[in-house]
């Protein structure tokens, strides 16, 4: 069973900002496949954790150029949200790589890290972008 289901709930209706969410989502319910194994391979879930990195720092940059192009006002709020997970997720790949074995305090975190940016977050700079023609 999936950490986290996707749904009509998450969707923006900015088709890029949805498709990669979708992938995000997708990924963390990868994670939370391989570390309910009895024996998670090491690494498997490092190359999930480095690949939830480097999409989610793509993404992030995807959403902060339209930030920038369009003037949105609370953009340095946004960057700041982004600059916290990428933090946290470098810093679960670096107790990964030292040994720690990773559970449900990983998946508790992504989960209701992405709900939240993409519920709350997200959602209010959808309108800003919506007026100024970007779907």
């Amino acid at each position: 069973m999936a950490l986290m289901e996707w749904s009509k709930d998450l969707e923006l209706g900015i088709a890029e900002i949805d498709a990669q969410h979708r992938w995000l989502v997708n990924a963390t319910n990868e994670l939370h496949e391989e570390l309910g194994k009895g024996a998670p391979s090491q690494s498997e879930v490092s190359a999930l954790l480095a690949g939830l990195a480097t999409y989610t720092i793509n993404h992030f940059v995807t959403e902060e150029l339209l930030f920038e192009r369009y003037g949105y006002p609370q953009a340095e709020a946004h960057h700041k949200e982004h600059r916290h997970f990428v933090r946290a997720v470098k810093e679960w790949e670096q107790r990964h790589s030292a040994g720690e074995p990773l559970g449900k305090e990983i998946l508790t975190f992504l989960k209701e890290w992405l709900r939240y940016h993409i519920l709350k977050t997200d959602r209010a700079y959808v309108p800003f972008l919506k007026q100024r023609g970007v779907c």
